[in-house]
C-alpha cells in the first residue's frame, strides 16, 4: 500500500524509515547532496510496502532535500508539500529539474551552484 506521511526526527520509527538515507553514498552520488536529520526539519515521505522510496524535507519554509526512486513519486510529494506549506525559494539538486518544472516551480540558474539550482513556486491565489 502506498501513502504519503509527514514525519520528523521525533516521530516513532523515524530512523527505521529514514536511517538508511543518512550518510548514504548512493543517495549522495545521485543527488550531489548530503542528507541530515536536523531538528525542526519536517519530512514528507512516500512509502511503498513500508519502505520510503521518495522524500522531501522542509525547514523554515525552505525545501532542503529531495530524493526519489522514481520521479512520479517526487512529483506527488512536491505537490503535497506545496498544498500544505508556504514554500520559499529553495536551493535544490539539479537532478530533478524536470519534476520541479512539472510541479510549477520557476528555476533560476546561478553559476555559483554547480550541482544545484534555485527554485521558487508562486503560491496560487485562493
Amino acid at each position: 500500500m502506498n501513502s504519503i506521511k509527514k514525519i520528523n526526527n521525533k516521530t516513532e520509527n523515524f530512523y527505521q524509515y529514514m536511517g538508511k538515507f543518512f550518510g548514504s553514498r548512493l543517495v549522495e552520488k545521485q543527488t550531489s547532496d548530503r542528507i541530515y536529520d536536523d531538528d525542526k526539519k519536517d519530512w514528507y515521505v512516500y512509502i511503498e510496502n513500508d519502505n520510503v522510496i521518495a522524500f522531501v524535507s522542509i525547514q523554515n519554509k525552505i525545501i532542503k532535500n529531495v530524493y526519489c526512486y522514481k520521479e512520479e513519486y517526487l512529483e506527488k510529494l512536491l505537490n503535497k508539500v506545496c498544498q500544505e506549506e508556504q514554500v520559499e525559494p529553495s536551493i535544490l539538486t539539479r537532478q530533478y529539474m524536470k519534476v520541479y518544472r512539472k510541479c510549477g516551480f520557476d528555476m533560476m540558474d546561478n553559476e555559483i551552484y554547480k550541482n544545484f539550482i534555485m527554485v521558487h513556486r508562486k503560491r496560487k491565489k485562493e
